[in-house]
């Protein structure tokens, strides 16, 4: 029995598996086949326990974080180079945060929800003029101004009261309709240390609702997307004195898009019996969650798996690649 359980019970998935209640508008696209799981993955971070160390090493994508000397920046920016005719807004950064995964010397978008960029025609015109014979500040001016034009057609214009979950979906929704595709969100709210039976219910729903407007708003794109969420720790598997749990080794990934084989739990389930854990108190890891993200990218952008492991995610098995792709 889980003290931490959902209230209202678990969504059975396969008679094994189950999805905490306050992911139930997901269930349909699980019954379509657009939704998945892996469980006990990790990154290779070990022990420490450090959110920021532990984060560093996830948007990384090295094993040893971002200070290695011959491959820095994040992932996603290592990737941009290996695709044909990349450019400024191939790839998004969505969100107040710096997303460090899109970190590095490859060109890249971002955008803000609470900026305002509303730019006037007569200030488009302007800024055009300006940097027309100055290729790259007129691509960024172009970039600019595209931007500003979403913006007026925006998550903010259709629903002031848009969470801010479904506020970054929507735009990186409309981004990925136009040039854009690659774009990296984060969604907050999941270190449970205390009361996690009533913590957790609002990032749950704040996840669902972005997969949900992720899904309607790119209609006939959804079809060809992975949207692939990634923690840098998992929880621990004993309840902790005030009602949570702490920072934990295996983890989960959450799949869903329509080029998803999904209605599957990926993975080799390690077991919860003590001495099936890791140090004691964790999830054992069974797979590194960098195998997934390479099966993810070398599906879609046709990047080989050698390239994977030596330009991308250096250390990464890529021989026995989990199929998570249709």
């Amino acid at each position: 029995q889980l003290s931490l359980g959902p209230d209202g019970g678990a969504l059975d998935l396969d008679g094994f598996y189950a999805m905490h209640a306050s992911l139930a508008p997901l269930m349909p696209m699980w019954n379509a086949g657009e939704l998945g799981f892996a469980h006990a993955v990790s990154t290779p971070y070990r022990d420490k326990r450090s959110h920021f160390d532990g984060q560093d090493i996830l948007e990384a994508g090295t094993g040893t974080g971002s200070g290695t000397t011959d491959l820095r920046g994040g992932w996603l920016n290592r990737l941009l180079p290996l695709l044909q005719g990349a450019a400024f807004e191939t790839a998004y950064a969505v969100g107040s945060e710096e997303m460090a995964i899109l970190r590095g010397p490859a060109q890249h978008a971002a955008w803000t929800p609470q900026t305002d960029l509303a730019l006037s025609p007569q200030a488009q015109i302007l800024l055009s003029g300006i940097y027309e014979a100055d290729p790259p500040f007129h691509e960024a001016a172009e970039a600019a101004i595209s931007i500003s034009l979403a913006e007026g057609d925006g998550p903010q214009s259709r629903d002031i009261k848009q969470s801010q979950a479904a506020k970054l979906a929507a735009f990186t929704a409309q981004r990925l309709n136009a040039e854009t595709r690659i774009a990296a969100f984060s969604l907050t709210g999941w270190d449970t240390h205390r009361a996690q039976h009533n913590v957790l219910k609002r990032p749950l729903e704040g996840l669902a609702e972005a997969l949900g407007v992720l899904k309607k708003d790119l209609g006939k794109n959804w079809d060809n997307t992975v949207v692939m969420a990634m923690t840098e720790f998992g929880r621990t598997v004993r309840e902790n004195g005030t009602s949570g749990t702490d920072h934990g080794t295996g983890g989960l990934m959450i799949m869903a898009g329509g080029a998803v084989r999904g209605r599957l739990v990926h993975g080799n389930w390690p077991g919860l019996a003590d001495a099936d854990l890791y140090a004691n108190r964790d999830l054992m890891p069974t797979a590194d969650v960098r195998s997934y993200a390479g099966a993810a990218l070398s599906g879609l952008f046709a990047v080989s798996p050698s390239l994977i492991e030596s330009k991308i995610f250096p250390g990464v098995d890529m021989a026995n690649a989990p199929k998570i792709l249709r």
